[in-house]
């Protein structure tokens, strides 16, 4: 199938599944005029993909996980468990932090409210 068409099966637009091929997590083969082509797997593949970006994983991550995908192993599976992990905890200090920023911010709040009331006050 064309382009076009995976995109419309997979729900994606055509210029993601043209950075998808750039970051090398999507393959094509090319027609005598240079159009790209896929196999029937590449929906799958494309639906896959837009699962890891969903769970907030970058390109290169994705790249480093597909071996589990391409060439099922324990030894992949265990790397891929393992990097899976390492993004887990990276998003855990990401949220704590977003959550004492958070706090900052509504102590800023707290104050400022304190003094529009000394303001009406006076």
């Amino acid at each position: 199938m064309r382009i076009g068409e995976l995109a419309a099966r997979a729900g994606v637009s055509v210029r993601a599944l043209r950075y998808y091929e750039e970051q090398g997590l999507l393959h094509s083969t090319r027609s005598a005029s240079g159009q790209r082509h896929y196999t029937q797997a590449a929906v799958e593949r494309v639906t896959f993909l837009q699962r890891m970006y969903e769970a907030g994983l970058s390109s290169r991550t994705i790249a480093e996980l597909l071996p589990c995908v391409d060439a099922p192993s324990e030894e992949t599976s265990d790397a891929a468990m393992e990097r899976m992990a390492e993004e887990r905890d990276r998003l855990t200090d990401h949220i704590a932090e977003l959550i004492r920023t958070r706090d900052a911010l509504d102590g800023l709040m707290a104050t400022n409210r304190a003094h529009r009331e000394t303001l009406r006050t006076a």
